[in-house]
Protein backbone atom coordinates (compact mmCIF):
# COMPACT_ATOMS: atom_id res chain seq x y z
CA UNK A 1 0.00 0.00 0.00
CA UNK A 2 1.23 3.61 -1.00
CA UNK A 3 1.81 5.94 1.91
CA UNK A 4 -0.57 8.74 1.79
CA UNK A 5 2.76 10.50 2.31
CA UNK A 6 3.71 9.85 -0.70
CA UNK A 7 2.01 11.87 -2.73
CA UNK A 8 2.44 15.02 -0.48
CA UNK A 9 5.44 16.28 -2.06
CA UNK A 10 8.30 15.56 -4.80
CA UNK A 11 10.86 13.05 -4.44
CA UNK A 12 13.38 16.40 -4.66
CA UNK A 13 12.63 17.54 -1.76
CA UNK A 14 14.63 15.06 -0.05
CA UNK A 15 17.86 16.71 -1.71
CA UNK A 16 20.15 18.37 0.55
CA UNK A 17 21.23 21.44 0.96
CA UNK A 18 24.49 20.62 -0.55
CA UNK A 19 22.91 18.94 -3.72
CA UNK A 20 21.07 22.70 -4.80
CA UNK A 21 25.43 23.24 -5.34
CA UNK A 22 25.79 20.68 -7.73
CA UNK A 23 25.46 22.14 -11.23
CA UNK A 24 25.47 20.59 -14.63
CA UNK A 25 29.15 21.80 -16.60
CA UNK A 26 28.43 24.40 -19.08
CA UNK A 27 31.71 22.56 -20.94
CA UNK A 28 30.29 18.74 -21.39
CA UNK A 29 26.93 20.65 -22.48
CA UNK A 30 29.33 21.86 -25.30
CA UNK A 31 30.73 18.78 -25.90
CA UNK A 32 27.39 17.07 -26.38
CA UNK A 33 26.81 19.75 -29.27
CA UNK A 34 29.93 19.38 -30.82
CA UNK A 35 29.29 15.69 -31.87
CA UNK A 36 27.06 17.32 -34.58
CA UNK A 37 27.68 16.89 -37.96
CA UNK A 38 29.42 19.74 -39.68
CA UNK A 39 30.77 21.30 -36.49
CA UNK A 40 34.28 22.22 -36.27
CA UNK A 41 34.69 21.76 -32.32
CA UNK A 42 37.11 24.29 -30.76
CA UNK A 43 35.82 23.28 -27.41
CA UNK A 44 37.34 19.99 -26.05
CA UNK A 45 40.22 19.84 -24.33
CA UNK A 46 40.96 16.04 -25.54
CA UNK A 47 44.06 15.05 -26.39
CA UNK A 48 45.42 13.30 -29.42
CA UNK A 49 44.78 9.70 -29.37
CA UNK A 50 45.51 9.30 -32.91
CA UNK A 51 49.09 9.30 -32.23
CA UNK A 52 49.17 6.45 -29.97
CA UNK A 53 50.47 2.63 -30.90
CA UNK A 54 46.89 1.38 -30.41
CA UNK A 55 47.59 -2.24 -32.12
CA UNK A 56 49.97 -2.46 -29.50
CA UNK A 57 48.31 -1.47 -26.97
CA UNK A 58 45.53 -4.06 -27.54
CA UNK A 59 47.86 -6.73 -27.37
CA UNK A 60 48.98 -5.31 -24.05
CA UNK A 61 45.72 -5.43 -22.71
CA UNK A 62 45.09 -8.93 -24.03
CA UNK A 63 48.25 -10.39 -22.26
CA UNK A 64 47.21 -8.57 -19.17
CA UNK A 65 43.73 -10.39 -19.10
CA UNK A 66 44.97 -13.67 -20.27
CA UNK A 67 48.16 -13.94 -18.44
CA UNK A 68 46.94 -11.92 -14.78
CA UNK A 69 43.41 -11.67 -15.49
CA UNK A 70 42.51 -12.81 -12.23
CA UNK A 71 43.98 -10.11 -10.43
CA UNK A 72 43.40 -7.79 -13.13
CA UNK A 73 39.40 -8.32 -12.77
CA UNK A 74 39.53 -8.56 -8.84
CA UNK A 75 38.74 -5.89 -6.21
CA UNK A 76 42.27 -4.18 -5.49
CA UNK A 77 44.58 -1.97 -2.81
CA UNK A 78 42.67 0.94 -2.08
CA UNK A 79 45.74 3.26 -2.42
CA UNK A 80 46.75 1.71 -6.00
CA UNK A 81 49.02 -1.03 -7.20
CA UNK A 82 53.06 -0.36 -5.98
CA UNK A 83 54.30 -0.72 -9.37
CA UNK A 84 51.69 2.23 -10.21
CA UNK A 85 52.39 4.43 -7.68
CA UNK A 86 56.29 3.62 -8.13
CA UNK A 87 56.32 4.24 -12.03
CA UNK A 88 54.35 7.54 -10.98
CA UNK A 89 57.25 9.00 -8.95
CA UNK A 90 59.91 8.28 -12.28
CA UNK A 91 56.44 10.11 -14.04
CA UNK A 92 57.28 13.20 -11.24
CA UNK A 93 60.50 13.24 -11.62
CA UNK A 94 60.49 13.94 -15.36
CA UNK A 95 58.51 16.70 -14.27
CA UNK A 96 61.15 18.30 -11.33
CA UNK A 97 59.62 16.24 -8.38
CA UNK A 98 62.84 14.25 -7.64
CA UNK A 99 61.99 13.62 -3.90
CA UNK A 100 58.67 11.98 -4.08
CA UNK A 101 57.82 8.52 -2.11
CA UNK A 102 55.70 6.13 -3.42
CA UNK A 103 54.00 5.68 -0.09
CA UNK A 104 52.96 9.57 0.00
CA UNK A 105 51.24 8.54 -3.49
CA UNK A 106 47.01 7.93 -3.54
CA UNK A 107 45.96 6.44 -7.25
CA UNK A 108 42.61 8.62 -8.07
CA UNK A 109 40.01 8.65 -10.57
CA UNK A 110 41.38 11.03 -12.89
CA UNK A 111 42.47 14.53 -11.08
CA UNK A 112 38.77 15.44 -10.61
CA UNK A 113 38.45 12.76 -8.22
CA UNK A 114 41.41 14.16 -5.78
CA UNK A 115 40.23 17.58 -6.01
CA UNK A 116 36.83 16.10 -4.86
CA UNK A 117 38.29 14.01 -1.79
CA UNK A 118 40.70 17.78 -1.22
CA UNK A 119 37.47 19.42 -0.50
CA UNK A 120 35.86 16.87 1.47
CA UNK A 121 38.65 16.42 3.73
CA UNK A 122 40.01 19.53 4.42
CA UNK A 123 36.73 22.19 4.16
CA UNK A 124 33.69 22.76 6.03
CA UNK A 125 30.29 24.75 4.52
CA UNK A 126 31.48 28.39 4.55
CA UNK A 127 35.44 27.89 4.50
CA UNK A 128 36.79 30.09 1.93
CA UNK A 129 39.12 28.31 -1.05
CA UNK A 130 40.95 30.64 -3.22
CA UNK A 131 41.36 30.34 -7.12
CA UNK A 132 42.56 31.71 -10.55
CA UNK A 133 40.25 33.41 -12.55
CA UNK A 134 39.69 31.61 -14.77
CA UNK A 135 40.24 28.32 -13.93
CA UNK A 136 39.42 25.05 -14.31
CA UNK A 137 35.57 24.32 -14.34
CA UNK A 138 35.46 20.87 -12.92
CA UNK A 139 37.39 22.25 -9.84
CA UNK A 140 34.41 24.84 -9.36
CA UNK A 141 31.92 22.00 -8.85
CA UNK A 142 33.75 19.85 -7.26
CA UNK A 143 34.06 23.12 -4.87
CA UNK A 144 30.92 24.87 -4.59
CA UNK A 145 29.14 21.10 -4.02
CA UNK A 146 30.43 21.19 -0.63
CA UNK A 147 29.80 24.80 0.72
CA UNK A 148 32.56 26.79 0.26
CA UNK A 149 33.32 30.44 -0.45
CA UNK A 150 35.19 30.16 -3.75
CA UNK A 151 37.06 33.66 -4.39
CA UNK A 152 38.67 34.05 -7.65
CA UNK A 153 42.09 35.59 -7.77
CA UNK A 154 43.42 37.92 -10.34
CA UNK A 155 46.37 37.45 -12.65
CA UNK A 156 47.60 38.70 -15.57
CA UNK A 157 50.16 37.33 -18.11
CA UNK A 158 52.12 35.20 -15.87
CA UNK A 159 50.25 33.92 -13.68
CA UNK A 160 48.63 34.68 -10.25
CA UNK A 161 49.60 37.88 -8.58
CA UNK A 162 51.98 37.38 -5.72
CA UNK A 163 50.46 40.64 -4.39
CA UNK A 164 47.29 40.45 -5.21
CA UNK A 165 47.06 37.32 -3.36
CA UNK A 166 48.98 38.94 -0.34
CA UNK A 167 46.24 41.56 -0.38
CA UNK A 168 43.34 38.78 -0.58
CA UNK A 169 44.83 37.04 2.17
CA UNK A 170 45.07 39.59 4.89
CA UNK A 171 41.39 41.25 4.02
CA UNK A 172 39.78 37.55 4.75
CA UNK A 173 41.52 37.17 7.58
CA UNK A 174 40.67 40.62 9.07
CA UNK A 175 36.97 39.44 8.17
CA UNK A 176 37.77 36.63 10.62
CA UNK A 177 37.46 34.21 7.36
CA UNK A 178 39.29 30.41 7.31
CA UNK A 179 40.82 29.80 4.27
CA UNK A 180 42.04 26.37 3.66
CA UNK A 181 43.42 26.27 0.25
CA UNK A 182 44.84 28.01 -2.59
CA UNK A 183 43.83 25.90 -5.88
CA UNK A 184 46.07 26.26 -8.98
CA UNK A 185 47.13 25.38 -12.57
CA UNK A 186 50.23 26.66 -12.73
CA UNK A 187 51.39 25.05 -16.07
CA UNK A 188 49.64 26.40 -18.48
CA UNK A 189 46.12 26.73 -16.84
CA UNK A 190 42.91 25.15 -18.25
CA UNK A 191 41.35 27.58 -19.65
CA UNK A 192 43.35 30.35 -20.06
CA UNK A 193 46.40 28.85 -21.06
CA UNK A 194 49.25 30.98 -18.76
CA UNK A 195 52.20 29.49 -17.31
CA UNK A 196 53.02 30.60 -13.94
CA UNK A 197 56.42 32.52 -14.36
CA UNK A 198 59.81 31.43 -12.15
CA UNK A 199 60.19 34.13 -9.96
CA UNK A 200 56.62 33.99 -9.01
CA UNK A 201 56.62 30.44 -8.20
CA UNK A 202 58.58 30.58 -4.79
CA UNK A 203 56.65 33.95 -3.85
CA UNK A 204 53.31 32.25 -3.97
CA UNK A 205 54.43 28.90 -2.02
CA UNK A 206 56.07 31.40 1.04
CA UNK A 207 52.93 33.95 0.65
CA UNK A 208 51.06 30.57 1.63
CA UNK A 209 52.97 28.96 4.12
CA UNK A 210 53.26 32.26 6.07
CA UNK A 211 49.48 32.52 6.35
CA UNK A 212 49.22 28.74 6.99
CA UNK A 213 46.98 27.64 3.86
CA UNK A 214 47.88 24.37 1.85
CA UNK A 215 48.76 24.60 -2.06
CA UNK A 216 46.92 22.61 -4.17
CA UNK A 217 48.78 22.22 -7.31
CA UNK A 218 47.01 20.66 -10.36
CA UNK A 219 49.55 19.81 -13.44
CA UNK A 220 47.96 17.61 -16.05
CA UNK A 221 49.71 19.67 -18.52
CA UNK A 222 53.25 20.38 -17.20
CA UNK A 223 55.13 17.59 -19.43
CA UNK A 224 53.48 19.62 -22.60
CA UNK A 225 55.47 22.34 -22.24
CA UNK A 226 56.52 22.87 -26.29
CA UNK A 227 60.27 23.39 -25.69
CA UNK A 228 60.41 20.35 -23.74
CA UNK A 229 61.64 21.82 -20.31
CA UNK A 230 59.07 22.13 -18.13
CA UNK A 231 59.56 24.11 -15.06
CA UNK A 232 59.54 22.57 -11.71
CA UNK A 233 56.04 22.22 -10.11
CA UNK A 234 55.44 24.28 -6.89
CA UNK A 235 55.61 20.94 -5.04
CA UNK A 236 59.57 20.28 -6.41
CA UNK A 237 60.31 23.17 -3.98
CA UNK A 238 57.57 22.65 -0.95
CA UNK A 239 57.02 19.04 0.66
CA UNK A 240 55.14 19.85 3.08
CA UNK A 241 52.61 22.40 2.23
CA UNK A 242 52.20 21.41 -1.66
CA UNK A 243 49.44 18.73 -2.28
CA UNK A 244 49.92 17.83 -6.08
CA UNK A 245 47.93 16.41 -8.74
CA UNK A 246 48.75 14.90 -11.44
CA UNK A 247 47.53 12.60 -14.39
CA UNK A 248 47.50 10.09 -17.35
CA UNK A 249 44.49 11.95 -19.13
CA UNK A 250 46.37 14.19 -20.99
CA UNK A 251 49.83 12.75 -21.36
CA UNK A 252 48.24 8.72 -22.34
CA UNK A 253 44.86 7.90 -22.01
CA UNK A 254 41.55 9.72 -20.34
CA UNK A 255 39.14 7.41 -20.57
CA UNK A 256 41.38 4.73 -18.19
CA UNK A 257 40.34 7.66 -16.06
CA UNK A 258 44.09 7.29 -13.72
CA UNK A 259 45.06 10.14 -12.40
CA UNK A 260 47.23 10.39 -8.29
CA UNK A 261 47.49 12.78 -5.78
CA UNK A 262 51.07 12.76 -4.25
CA UNK A 263 49.98 14.16 -0.43
CA UNK A 264 52.23 15.26 2.01
CA UNK A 265 53.49 12.69 4.90
CA UNK A 266 51.26 13.80 7.83
CA UNK A 267 48.30 13.92 5.67
CA UNK A 268 48.13 11.19 3.57
CA UNK A 269 46.33 8.59 5.58
CA UNK A 270 42.93 10.88 6.25
CA UNK A 271 43.36 11.97 2.24
CA UNK A 272 43.55 7.86 1.32
CA UNK A 273 40.87 6.97 3.88
CA UNK A 274 38.51 9.52 2.24
CA UNK A 275 39.23 8.41 -1.72
CA UNK A 276 39.20 4.77 -0.56
CA UNK A 277 35.75 5.57 0.77
CA UNK A 278 34.21 6.83 -2.37
CA UNK A 279 36.01 4.23 -5.13
CA UNK A 280 37.03 1.28 -2.50
CA UNK A 281 39.65 0.79 -5.26
CA UNK A 282 41.48 2.40 -8.28
CA UNK A 283 40.59 -0.07 -11.28
CA UNK A 284 43.12 -2.63 -11.21
CA UNK A 285 43.40 -3.50 -14.88
CA UNK A 286 43.34 0.39 -16.08
CA UNK A 287 46.26 0.48 -13.91
CA UNK A 288 47.94 -2.54 -15.01
CA UNK A 289 47.51 -1.06 -18.41
CA UNK A 290 49.08 2.36 -17.51
CA UNK A 291 51.96 0.51 -15.74
CA UNK A 292 52.53 -1.57 -18.88
CA UNK A 293 52.38 1.88 -21.09
CA UNK A 294 54.88 3.21 -18.70
CA UNK A 295 56.94 -0.07 -19.02
CA UNK A 296 57.08 -1.38 -22.17
CA UNK A 297 56.65 1.76 -24.16
CA UNK A 298 58.81 4.72 -24.71
CA UNK A 299 56.20 7.10 -23.28
CA UNK A 300 58.52 9.37 -23.33
CA UNK A 301 58.87 9.84 -26.99
CA UNK A 302 55.42 9.94 -27.28
CA UNK A 303 55.54 13.01 -24.86
CA UNK A 304 58.03 14.72 -27.11
CA UNK A 305 55.68 13.90 -30.02
CA UNK A 306 52.21 15.27 -27.90
CA UNK A 307 55.01 18.25 -27.57
CA UNK A 308 55.78 18.99 -31.70
CA UNK A 309 51.94 18.69 -32.59
CA UNK A 310 50.55 20.41 -30.43
CA UNK A 311 53.13 23.36 -30.56
CA UNK A 312 52.68 23.05 -33.81
CA UNK A 313 48.76 23.59 -33.68
CA UNK A 314 49.00 26.25 -31.07
CA UNK A 315 51.04 28.52 -33.88
CA UNK A 316 48.30 27.26 -36.68
CA UNK A 317 45.62 28.82 -33.93
CA UNK A 318 47.25 31.38 -33.14
CA UNK A 319 48.29 32.57 -36.79
CA UNK A 320 44.95 32.18 -38.01
CA UNK A 321 43.39 34.32 -35.03
CA UNK A 322 45.99 37.05 -36.12
CA UNK A 323 44.76 36.65 -39.47
CA UNK A 324 41.11 36.67 -38.80
CA UNK A 325 40.51 38.29 -35.52
CA UNK A 326 38.99 42.15 -35.43
CA UNK A 327 40.21 45.04 -33.51
CA UNK A 328 39.22 44.81 -29.77
CA UNK A 329 40.10 41.03 -29.11
CA UNK A 330 43.09 40.21 -27.39
CA UNK A 331 44.67 36.28 -27.03
CA UNK A 332 46.95 34.68 -24.61
CA UNK A 333 49.98 33.02 -26.58
CA UNK A 334 50.60 29.73 -24.75
CA UNK A 335 53.77 28.07 -24.47
CA UNK A 336 52.04 24.40 -23.68
CA UNK A 337 49.41 22.50 -23.18
CA UNK A 338 46.32 22.48 -24.97
CA UNK A 339 43.88 26.11 -25.13
CA UNK A 340 44.14 29.65 -26.07
CA UNK A 341 41.60 32.65 -24.31
CA UNK A 342 40.05 35.01 -26.38
CA UNK A 343 39.01 38.38 -24.76
CA UNK A 344 36.34 40.65 -25.88
CA UNK A 345 35.92 44.50 -24.78
CA UNK A 346 34.04 44.18 -21.15
CA UNK A 347 30.71 44.82 -22.32
CA UNK A 348 30.61 41.57 -24.44
CA UNK A 349 29.09 38.38 -23.06
CA UNK A 350 30.33 35.48 -24.50
CA UNK A 351 28.04 33.11 -23.25
CA UNK A 352 24.94 34.04 -26.47
CA UNK A 353 27.31 33.86 -29.20
CA UNK A 354 27.74 30.17 -28.64
CA UNK A 355 24.72 29.51 -30.64
CA UNK A 356 25.68 32.33 -33.23
CA UNK A 357 28.37 29.62 -33.29
CA UNK A 358 26.51 26.75 -33.50
CA UNK A 359 24.75 28.39 -36.49
CA UNK A 360 28.13 29.57 -38.53
CA UNK A 361 29.16 25.58 -37.77
CA UNK A 362 32.23 26.00 -35.05
CA UNK A 363 32.17 25.55 -31.25
CA UNK A 364 33.64 27.06 -28.09
CA UNK A 365 32.94 27.39 -24.55
CA UNK A 366 32.12 30.56 -23.08
CA UNK A 367 33.94 31.95 -20.60
CA UNK A 368 31.49 32.42 -17.65
CA UNK A 369 31.68 28.56 -17.18
CA UNK A 370 35.43 28.58 -15.53
CA UNK A 371 34.30 31.95 -13.40
CA UNK A 372 32.69 32.16 -10.40
CA UNK A 373 30.86 35.03 -12.16
CA UNK A 374 27.67 35.07 -14.40
CA UNK A 375 28.93 36.26 -17.16
CA UNK A 376 32.57 36.77 -19.31
CA UNK A 377 34.15 38.55 -21.57
CA UNK A 378 36.09 35.89 -22.88
CA UNK A 379 35.97 32.52 -24.55
CA UNK A 380 38.11 29.15 -24.39
CA UNK A 381 39.82 27.72 -27.65
CA UNK A 382 41.18 24.33 -27.83
CA UNK A 383 43.34 23.17 -30.36
CA UNK A 384 44.87 19.30 -29.21
CA UNK A 385 42.30 17.36 -30.78
CA UNK A 386 41.94 19.83 -34.00
CA UNK A 387 43.40 19.66 -37.31
CA UNK A 388 45.48 22.15 -38.70
CA UNK A 389 42.61 22.85 -41.22
CA UNK A 390 40.14 22.64 -39.06
CA UNK A 391 41.87 25.05 -36.69
CA UNK A 392 41.91 27.32 -39.70
CA UNK A 393 38.25 26.99 -40.87
CA UNK A 394 37.03 27.23 -37.06
CA UNK A 395 38.98 30.19 -36.33
CA UNK A 396 37.65 32.07 -40.01
CA UNK A 397 34.00 31.03 -39.03
CA UNK A 398 34.31 32.66 -35.76
CA UNK A 399 35.46 35.87 -36.60
CA UNK A 400 32.76 37.70 -37.92
CA UNK A 401 30.93 36.38 -34.80
CA UNK A 402 33.19 38.51 -32.62
CA UNK A 403 33.52 41.37 -34.75
CA UNK A 404 30.27 41.50 -35.22
CA UNK A 405 29.69 41.12 -30.90
CA UNK A 406 32.64 43.98 -30.70
CA UNK A 407 31.25 46.60 -32.48
CA UNK A 408 27.67 46.33 -30.89
CA UNK A 409 27.28 49.09 -28.49
CA UNK A 410 26.75 48.08 -24.53
CA UNK A 411 23.83 48.89 -24.68
CA UNK A 412 22.51 46.78 -27.50
CA UNK A 413 24.50 43.71 -25.95
CA UNK A 414 22.41 44.49 -22.31
CA UNK A 415 19.08 44.88 -24.52
CA UNK A 416 20.53 41.43 -26.78
CA UNK A 417 21.54 39.26 -23.42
Amino acid sequence: MTSPLANDASLTSLFSARAANIKQSAVRDVFEISMQPGLISLAGGNPYLQSLPLEKLAESAARIIAEQGLEALQYGGGQGTLELREQICQVMAAEGITDADPENVVITAGSQSAQDVAAKVFCDPGDVVLVEDPTYVGALNALEAYQVEVIPMAGDGEGLLPEALREQLAQLRTAGKKVKFLYTIPNFNNPSGVMLSEQRRQQIIDICKKEHILILEDNPYGLLKFDGAPLPPLRARDAENVLYLGSFSKIFAPGLRIGWALVPAELKQRFYLASEAVTLCPPTFNQMLVSAYIRDYDWLAQVRRYRELYAERCETMLEALEEHMPAGVTWTRPVGGFFVWLTLPDHVDSYPLLREGIDAGVVFVPGAAFSTKPKSSSLRLAFSAVSSENIREGVRRLAPILAKAVTKQPSETTAAG
